[in-house]
């Protein structure tokens, strides 16, 4: 379930006891969020977590390469 609330500019929605979150600008379709919190509360964009968890399942799936660095000419 989502809480939905309405913020006007300027106005702050606190989270727990130390994070807070305010509306600093709205530029047409996008707004700018300040987000308060302290140092060990992570904060990311969704998007990017995403990303990354997507990145690193097809690192998990790619074939593996190994490489015999004994027969090289470096090696003596």
């Amino acid at each position: 379930m989502m809480l939905i609330l309405s913020r006007k500019l300027n106005e702050t929605i606190v989270i727990g006891e130390n994070v807070r979150v305010t509306l600093l600008g709205i530029d047409g379709d996008k707004i700018k969020l300040g987000v308060d919190a302290p140092r060990d509360v992570k904060v990311f964009k969704k998007e990017l977590l995403v990303a990354t968890r997507d990145t690193n399942m097809e690192a998990l799936n790619a074939p593996t390469v190994s490489f015999d660095l004994s027969k090289t000419s470096d090696n003596p």
